[in-house]
């Protein structure tokens, strides 16, 4: 019983090692695509950051106009 595991494992591990790798070509196109996502996706992020930076800057914008508008109703009132 010991000798046919024995066959069994030593035969698995030959399929194993038979298998072998992707080919370069094939490795060539994973790393290609692989670093295109990381630039497509720090691209993504600098753009979304700049998105909200400019969200943020319209949002500031307009509570200083809506202050100035207040403050000027409220000097206007007390005139």
């Amino acid at each position: 019983m010991k000798k046919v595991f024995a066959i069994f494992a030593i035969a698995g591990l030959m399929a194993a090692a038979s298998c072998g790798g992707k080919s370069p070509e094939e490795q060539k196109k994973y790393d290609d695509s692989v670093a295109q996502a990381k630039l497509d996706s720090a691209a993504a992020a600098e753009t979304a950051a700049a998105k909200v930076k400019e969200d943020s800057i319209a949002a500031a914008a307009a509570k200083v106009k809506e202050d100035s508008i207040a403050a000027a109703e409220a000097a206007k009132a007390k005139k």
